[in-house]
């Protein structure tokens, strides 16, 4: 009646060890779900998609957070009654000013985006 003690003990560490691999196979799977992810929200995401640039959701996505929900402004500028030119606009989207980060809106999109800003009331 003399069982050895350390068969347990093996068993626990097997299966410990086959329930480590296990879940890091999964893990690496997952990190690689949210790589594809985000080169894709990198490329444009929905945008590229629907193939139409929509400038109130990219103003949602990415700058509402310093110009406000109602584009009033807070760390950047109030968006609303602006008195710059559509040329200024596209030149501060392009190449950013003070705080403002550059390339936030791509080339093609820049019209899209001054004409947009020039419209809110």
């Amino acid at each position: 009646m003399n069982r050895n003690p350390i068969i347990p003990f093996i068993l626990i560490m097997a299966l410990g060890i086959g329930l480590v691999f296990f879940l890091s196979l999964e893990g690496l799977n997952n990190a690689e779900e949210k790589a594809d992810k985000a080169k894709e929200e990198e490329k444009g995401g929905e945008q590229a998609s629907s193939g139409e640039f929509d400038p109130e959701a990219h103003y949602k996505e990415n700058c509402m957070s310093c110009h406000g929900g109602n584009y009033e402004g807070g760390a950047g500028p109030a968006l609303k009654g602006t008195d710059l030119s559509k040329d200024q606009i596209k030149d501060t989207i392009k190449n950013g000013k003070g705080i403002m980060p550059a390339g936030l809106v791509e080339d093609e999109n820049l019209d899209a985006m001054a004409d947009w800003i020039l419209s809110l009331k």
